[in-house]
This record gives structure tokens, sequence and C-alpha cells, in this order.
């Protein structure tokens, strides 16, 4: 059973991902259409990051309690009401409102399928899990691009909503018909685990305090290299659609290729060493950026910047399911992504004021060093002395 579960659950997120992917290349490009700006953009995407954040804490607090099954059939139901009513927005403010919506919905999957993937895990092969878990979202993610690009030249911008609708349906129909409902482990059985009395314990641990702000720093380059890239490799050398889904699809592509090395790897030796230099990686890129002036040298830097992320996400995810034994997976894996959505705001605004106010080229140099900073005290905090942390 756990077997099973586990690759109807994968191939469920691949799915759902696909499609995702699928509008990442046309978004920007779609909300420009409708007279959207720099700040604009970062708004259209801080709109789902909050809408994602103030629900995924309930969202994975709720599934240790009710079951998780419930909550992955109406994200996925969700998406693909998203991808229907998208290209019907005749203004930037019904757009904002579809992208909140989308939010919700995405609420209800990624913590979820992680701590669906974190209650599977044996002690000692969480980052091959986590790996695994990131194979099929990066996989998603990174195939997606170059279909949309396809579909928005030969078909235009509309049919890329479409496809994502449909590819949201078909996971959604997957999950309920193949999943079980599994009863969930008893984590914190005779203990309370409500949403603020989980949260204010996880913040008093300073390990899981340092993770969580490592997982909001490595995010918030994810505006700035999908909803700005478009706009940059317009202006440097007016690319095309196949183009710049090329580019982001390179990133993604790695990211997933190296996932079950790395995750293998992140089990065997220092995790927190690993996820430095995975910052580290990352972080330079970012800087490098500016520096591209044609097609091959972003993408060149496109690669390392999966392969950093890569060093990064199965570390993070192993080490937060070390950690949800302490919570509960779903829990965990809400504030978590809490911290994720956390991230990805603070790089919309960061990188709309400052793509408006400076150029382009300064948001990916600022975030570059801010990420930088945010990654070291992260880690730091993760291999001090946990002397005041509850339960240890």
């Amino acid at each position: 059973m756990p077997r099973q579960l586990l690759i109807i659950l994968l191939l469920s997120v691949f799915i759902a991902l696909l499609g995702i992917g699928i509008i990442v290349p046309v978004m920007p490009m779609f909300a420009e259409s409708l007279g959207a700006g720099g700040l604009t953009l970062g708004i259209i995407v801080a709109a789902f990051s909050l809408t994602r954040g103030f629900c995924q804490p309930v969202v994975g607090n709720l599934s240790d309690r009710w079951g998780r099954k419930g909550f992955l059939l109406s994200g996925l139901c969700v998406y693909g009401l998203v991808g229907l009513l998208m290209p019907a927005a005749t203004s930037l403010g019904m757009l904002i409102l579809i992208r909140a919506l989308h939010g919700v919905g995405s609420a209800m999957i990624v913590p979820v399928a992680m701590a669906y993937v974190a209650d599977l895990s044996p002690v000692g092969l969480e980052g091959r899990y986590m790996g695994l878990l990131n194979v099929a979202i990066f996989s998603g993610i990174g195939c997606g691009p170059l279909i949309g690009g396809f579909c928005t030249d030969r078909w235009g911008m509309a049919s890329a909503f479409y496809v994502m609708a449909g590819l949201s349906f078909l996971a959604m129909l997957l999950v309920m018909l193949q999943m079980p409902a599994t009863p969930l482990p008893a984590v914190l059985k005779g203990r309370a685990v409500g949403v603020i009395k989980s949260l204010q314990t996880m913040l008093a641990s300073q390990r899981t305090a340092g993770i969580l702000l490592a997982r909001m720093a490595t995010m918030i380059v994810m505006v700035p290299t999908m909803a700005l890239l478009p706009l940059l490799m317009h202006q440097w050398f007016e690319a095309t659609g196949m183009q710049i889904g090329v580019v982001i699809a390179s990133r993604t592509l790695v990211n997933a290729t190296l996932q079950t090395p790395f995750g293998r790897l992140a089990d065997r030796i220092d995790k927190v060493k690993f996820l430095r230099l995975g910052c580290l990686i990352i972080s330079g890129v970012m800087c490098l950026v500016p520096l591209a002036g044609n097609f091959w040298v972003l993408l060149g830097l496109f690669v390392i910047l999966g392969s950093g992320e890569a060093i990064i996400w199965p570390t993070l995810g192993a080490l937060a399911t070390e950690e949800g034994r302490r919570y509960g997976q779903g829990s965990m894996m809400g504030v978590f992504n809490l911290a994720m959505s956390s991230g990805v705001f603070i790089g919309a605004i960061g990188a709309g004021f400052t793509s408006d106010w400076l150029g382009l080229d300064w948001s990916f140099l600022l975030i570059g060093l801010l990420v930088l900073s945010l990654s070291l005290v992260a880690t730091k905090l993760m291999v001090r002395p946990a002397v005041t942390d509850s339960g240890r």
C-alpha cells in the first residue's frame, strides 16, 4: 500500500505541476497585455503568495486531523477552475483575484503532498523520499514551459490556460479514483495540535526557525527568475516564447534530474553544510544574471541555478521531515510552505519596486545579495546548540 500510494501521489503531483508550468512563460505577457507594469506584476505574484501563505498552515494542521485526500482533491479542482477563468480576465483587478484563488488551491496541494510523502519516509531516508517528490514537482514545472511556449506561439495565450485546466482535472480524477484514503499516524496523540500553538512551538525551536528562514530566503529568487525573466529576455534580444520556455525549463529539468542523487547524498553527509553550498550557488547566479547578454550565457547560468536548487530542495525537505515527527507532518509542512510563500512575496514586492525604480538588472543583483545574507544567518541558527528547544 505505501508504494502504491507513493506512485499515485507522485504521478498526480507531476500532472498538476505540469499544468502550472505551462502558464509560466505566458502569465507575464498576458498581464502586460492588460496594462501591467513591473510593480503590478509583483502584486499579481504576491496575491497568489499571500492567499497560499495564509491557508497553508491551516490546511496542513487540519490534514493531520481530518485526513489529506479531501484537501488534495479540492486543490486540484481549484487549479482546474483557475485555468478556465484566467483567459476570461478583462482587467488587472480580475486577474489579481483569480491569482488569489489560485493561491488557495495551491495551499491544498503542495503542503499536503509533502505531508503524505513525509508520512511514508523511513527514518534516515528523508532526503531520498523528498527528492522523489521534488522530481515530480520539477519535472512537471520544467516540461510545462516548453509546452506553454509551443501552445502560445501556435494557438495564442488562452490555449496554455485551457491545457492547464485539463491537466488539473485529470490529476483530480486520478486521486479520486486511485488514491486510497489511508488512516494517518497519530503523531501528536493526546496533545493539542492547534495551528497557533504548533506555530509558536516551531518558532521557539532555534533549529526549526533556521530551517524556516532558509526556506523563505531561498524562495526569494523565484519571482525574478520566473515572472521577470521573460521581460528581461524580451528587452535584451526579443526572445520568442520557445526561447523563454527553454531557459526556464533548463533550470527546472536539471533540478529534477539531480533530486534523487542529491537527496541520497543529503541523507549521508552534514545537511547544513550541504545546504549552505546550495545557497552560495543560487546567490552567485542571481548576481551574475545581469552580466548575461545573450540566450546561451543565460541558459548556462540557469543550468547552474538548477544545480544549486537541486541541493537545497531535498536537503531542506529532509530537515523539515525530521522536525515534522515532533509537530505533525501536516502542521510542519504547512508552516514550511508558509515560509516558501513568504519568500515569494518578499521577492515579488522587492523585484517589482527595484525593477520599476532601478531597472531589471538591479533586481537580480540586489535579490542575490539578500538571499546570500539571509541564508548564512539561517544555517548559522541550525548549527548552534539548541539549548532552548522544547522537547530536546
